[in-house]
């Protein structure tokens, strides 16, 4: 254990070490010099104090994010190697002999101690966002997010539990495609009800308020052959000063919603291009895609999560304090393998994410017509949230679900040309 423990933490410390040296020293986030004094170049539509304020946050922000990946699987494991979840295994079962009882106790208790090992890097992200002016949410309000966030997740995980461990025990070689088939149902039942349910809990979404601006959306709409009756704008004011705009949801709840910060500091084109890009991914059915997607990379990764994790129990058990899959105590090593095979398979999943959204953005061009928008509306949304526009490799690899701004630009203007 003390083994496991220490070359755990030293990997970690090793590799944090690695991702600053790389994100800070080793990588080159410079503008191509053809490409200086172009309308990608930050130095045409930022100046010196938003570029060096852009390069630091971006850095940090870089490696925050690189670290606290590996800081998650570091918590699974501590967790199991000092006997935490074998506790709560036991206590789960002292209080009651109902499965469904033992594994809502045992969820709790788990998501309580993964809360208190996460919350020092959470509330160092919040704070950097914050300094940054990022952020305007006051802490008050970022500890009540917090709360929802762990009652939400808690609930979640308490069901999902108790469906899985009953399904590991009653079928333990198939449980793996039970458990996938069940997923389906639910993870399109969750994509229905987050419009409606879910979102509202953490801020106030209402139809737009600007009707000569709503009149302009539903125009394009009709132009698309979008059957839309609203545009929903939603108070993001109150917690930052980034924009950005989204569709979500599925059926009848599908929604195209704007953040109050956009309307605020883009002009009417560059939001018509904004909700042309959003209207793109619903007539593309981009949700569709990418919840086959998940539920495909679902599939292969329950058989593989099985068995690597009947494997490690075997090698490790005793070290990990597990025995067997069936106990709920080997909860914490199964969310350590599918963070590991989220991490893993994110770079695919980001090229699928990139393409949708170049999709969208040729939509959004064709439909509007309006390139010098869609390049004004990058800039801002760069200049808001102190992007990079050239990040380094490593980070788009793994972090990019959108193209960078420099390839969103380059494109339009080669769109351009072109036309």
């Amino acid at each position: 254990m003390r083994k496991l423990i220490s070359w755990s933490v030293i990997g970690f410390l090793l590799y944090s070490l690695f991702m600053y040296l790389y994100l800070f020293y080793m990588s080159d986030t410079s503008i191509p010099a053809e490409l200086k004094g172009t309308s990608v170049d930050p130095a045409t539509f930022m100046n010196a104090r938003e570029l060096m304020l852009s390069e630091e946050y971006s850095k940090i922000r870089n490696v925050l994010f690189f670290i606290g990946i590996p800081y998650e699987w570091l918590a699974f494991i501590l967790v199991l190697a000092f006997g935490f979840s074998r506790r709560f295994s036991y206590w789960s079962q002292e209080i009651s002999k109902k499965m469904i009882v033992q594994t809502s106790i045992y969820a709790f208790w788990l998501s309580l101690i993964l809360l208190v090992l996460s919350f020092p890097l959470d509330l160092i992200k919040y704070q950097v966002s914050k300094n940054y002016n990022i952020t305007t949410q006051s802490f008050q309000g970022w500890m009540k997010d917090i709360f929802i966030d762990f009652w939400i997740s808690y609930l979640m995980l308490a069901v999902t539990v108790a469906i899985l461990y009953w399904l590991i025990r009653k079928y333990q070689k198939r449980w793996w495609l039970y458990a996938w088939v069940l997923s389906v149902p639910f993870t399109l039942f969750l994509t229905f009800i987050q419009p409606v349910v879910i979102d509202p809990l953490y801020n106030d979404f209402y139809p737009l308020q600007d009707k000569e601006l709503e009149a302009k959306i539903l125009n394009l709409a009709n132009e698309a052959n979008i059957p839309a009756e609203h545009v929903y704008e939603v108070n993001m004011s109150e917690k930052t000063n980034s924009m950005n705009a989204y569709v979500t949801g599925i059926g009848s709840n599908s929604r195209i919603v704007l953040w109050d910060t956009t309307l605020e500091k883009l002009g009417d084109n560059e939001i018509l291009f904004i909700m042309a890009h959003e209207m793109g991914h619903y007539v593309k059915k981009h949700v569709y895609g990418s919840i086959l997607l998940a539920l495909g990379l679902s599939l292969v990764g329950l058989w593989i999560i099985k068995h690597l994790a009947q494997w490690v129990i075997r090698k490790w058990g005793q070290t990990l304090q597990l025995s067997s899959l069936n106990d709920v105590a080997s909860l914490p090593l199964l969310l350590l393998l599918v963070s590991l095979m989220t991490f893993i398979i994110s770079p695919f999943t980001n090229v699928v994410s990139r393409y949708h959204e170049l999709q969208s953005d040729t939509y959004a061009i064709e439909l509007t017509g309006d390139q010098q928008a869609a390049v004004k509306t990058f800039q801002e949304l760069t200049k808001s949230g102190l992007s990079q526009v050239n990040p380094p490799y490593l980070v788009k690899l793994f972090r990019y679900s959108h193209p960078t701004i420099l390839e969103r630009i380059q494109f339009i203007e080669e769109y351009k040309k072109s036309e």
